[in-house]
């Protein structure tokens, strides 16, 4: 049997006036998606437990078929884990972004998205100017980065591990210094960040050029380092992860999955959709699993663009859905789950623990009376996982 999970990030969303209350999902065209509710089951997974953050990290182990509070560790242990960066029992990693800051307001959490390759001269310099034998800087993908603070002992580890730091995406426009860290080595590295990035070549030229500079650096979803069984202990099955983000690649290996690079993924709109749909068809002609994974919908959801984020939609149904339908067409032997990994509403410009949507077909899945694949349609659907990571042994069980 072969596998497939494929999850447009933070499609789901809310009803729009400007869409004469539609959702982005009800407003695209998706003829792919709704073959998939069409012929199999749809129905709701609660990705996110209760009084946990409706972060991605927490949602993906989810649809990975792990229970976020047992799982759990942060977000910079598994971008560590994609960047090859081994952590000491009592290190912390920190994931950090670039961001723009202006008269102590968030102005953009990815300082326009900027480059991988201007990301790396800026952190290389953050390293050797902020960097000790207790702090170490990383450079990620674009905006997305690493820091790892060596602690002294467990007890120091776990109250740094403890300590609350907010997403960027969720303080845009508004006063940094509300919401900086409740510690004081934290904030002074943050600000120290200012001095080395403010009058940056790099950042000089973004200037000039209409761009948004990285000129701070932002730290939050910090961890410590995970002990979680592989896919093929907890599942039987071997396979890929296709992403261009680190946390989800970072998620992959730590689980035992190969991670698939494909050239000209980007972890935004312009990302190259076909390339990770054949890059899945490679993966399954000798492995059980492919997990494919689009940022789009959820940048355009963090941006507030609408009309983004319904293009991102249909070009994941028309160029990624479409393909892996085609290639299993008149096929037994497969079946395919759809959902997003937890909602990114455009008005509230982050993301939600409600409820997703899902669909599910193949061989042993019997449908249900649901035709197309929306928020609506899935509340009316024939199931609801109140525990998301129970939706992988659904996928993988006898009949359903």
């Amino acid at each position: 049997m072969k596998y497939i999970v494929l999850v447009p990030d933070g499609m789901a969303g809310l009803p729009l006036e400007e869409l004469n209350d539609r959702t982005c999902m009800e407003a695209a065209i998706t003829p792919n998606m709704d073959t998939i509710a069409r012929e199999g089951i749809v129905g709701m997974s609660q990705n996110i437990p209760k009084g946990m953050v409706p972060a991605s990290d927490v949602a993906n182990l989810s649809i990975l078929g792990y229970d976020p509070r047992k799982y759990y560790c942060g977000r910079g242990p598994m971008e560590a884990a994609n960047l090859g960066v081994r952590l000491e029992e009592e290190d912390v990693a920190f994931r950090f972004n670039l961001v723009t800051c202006f008269d102590d307001k968030m102005m953009d959490y990815s300082a326009g998205h900027i480059t991988t390759e201007e990301t790396r001269v800026l952190v290389k310099e953050l390293d050797r100017k902020l960097g000790s034998d207790r702090v170490k800087f990383y450079p990620g993908t674009s905006y997305r980065n690493l820091m790892v603070i060596k602690c002294s002992s467990p007890e120091e580890a776990s109250a740094l591990t403890g300590v609350k730091c907010f997403p960027p995406h969720d303080i845009l426009e508004r006063a940094v210094t509300k919401f900086m860290p409740k510690n004081a080595e934290l904030v002074e590295i943050m600000e120290r960040s200012k001095t080395v990035l403010q009058d940056h070549d790099i950042n000089k030229v973004r200037i000039d050029l209409g761009q948004n500079p990285g000129n701070m650096i932002w730290a939050w979803g910090q961890g410590k380092s995970p002990d979680m069984p592989t896919m093929k202990e907890a599942y039987g099955v071997t396979g890929g992860i296709i992403s261009a983000v680190d946390l989800l690649k970072g998620i992959g290996r730590i689980i035992g999955l190969e991670v698939i690079e494909v050239e000209g993924a980007t972890g935004y709109y312009d990302t190259n959709y076909e390339g990770k749909a054949r890059a899945a068809l490679k993966v399954l002609e000798n492995k059980d699993f492919v997990f494919v994974h689009v940022e789009a919908a959820d940048e355009a959801g963090h941006n507030g663009d609408m009309r983004e984020k319904i293009k991102a939609i249909e070009n994941f149904d028309s160029k990624i859905t479409g393909p892996v339908l085609k290639a299993f067409d008149g096929r037994d032997d497969f079946r395919v789950l759809l959902l997003p990994d937890h909602p990114t509403p455009i008005k509230m410009r982050t993301h939600t623990a409600d409820p997703v949507p899902f669909a599910m077909m193949g061989a042993g899945v019997t449908a249900d009376t649901v035709t197309v694949f929306t928020e609506r349609s899935a509340r009316a659907g024939s199931r609801f996982l109140s525990k998301g990571h129970e939706l992988m042994k659904l996928l993988m069980s006898d009949s359903i």
